[in-house]
């Protein structure tokens, strides 16, 4: 019986520490991000910190797009050359994204090793999270069902909150109308998110980023 040799793949929106992703071996998936007409690999070529430095001056609101399921199968095949015989490929909820299903499409056109995508449901460093224990898990040796089972685990305990610091941005994708943007930034309206089923939904507005650090 041939044993297992699992690879652990996430997308660039996990946002996973460079020490994390170099020290577990996880191989990361960039998206794009467009701004004004011209496409960045995320953290590739274009970094965090210079995308938001980018948007205060962008003339177009930025836009995004998941990889082609191309890119995907290129890092498969790629696995599958190196000896690995299973991936484990942990995205960006499937509410928001078609990042899921692109790893989805190309794992049926790779011969020669076992693709299992992961939606997470979620997005950011709580995404990250099930991508870094199952790499951890990989190295302890576990197997791909056990981790999958204990990654379907988490996710049901999770769930991730955020704040929307600038309505003004907001306001640019067309979240928000003008008179919104502009009442709300006046009162000081802090709408905290979540994720509920795989979409982002409103959890609550308070007023102050003070009260709403003090919300969850």
């Amino acid at each position: 019986m041939v044993k297992e040799k699992i690879a652990v793949v996430a997308d660039s929106t996990a946002y996973l520490p460079q020490n994390l992703v170099e020290k577990y071996q996880i191989r990361i998936v960039p998206l794009s991000v467009i701004i004004d007409g011209v496409s960045y690999k995320e953290e590739v070529e274009l970094s965090t910190e210079q995308f938001y430095q980018r948007i205060k001056t962008s003339e177009d609101f930025p836009t995004s797009s998941q990889p082609a399921p191309g890119d995907f199968v290129t890092l498969f095949e790629s696995l599958r050359d190196e000896g690995f015989t299973s991936v484990i490929t942990v995205h960006l909820t499937s509410g928001i994204s078609g990042t899921f299903q692109n790893a989805v499409s190309a794992g049926t056109m790779v011969d020669g090793i076992d693709v299992h995508a992961v939606d997470s449901g979620l997005a950011c460093m709580a995404q990250g999270s099930l991508a870094l224990k199952a790499a951890i898990l990989a190295e302890e040796g576990k197997s791909t069902e056990e981790i999958l089972a204990y990654l379907e685990r988490m996710k049901k305990t999770m769930d991730a909150y955020f704040m929307v610091d600038d309505l003004n941005n907001l306001q640019r994708g067309g979240r928000l109308s003008g008179a919104q943007a502009m009442i709300g930034s006046l009162l000081q309206i802090k709408p905290i998110l979540h994720f509920e089923d795989l979409h982002i939904v409103l959890f609550e507005k308070v007023r102050t980023q003070k009260k709403g650090a003090e919300t969850h």
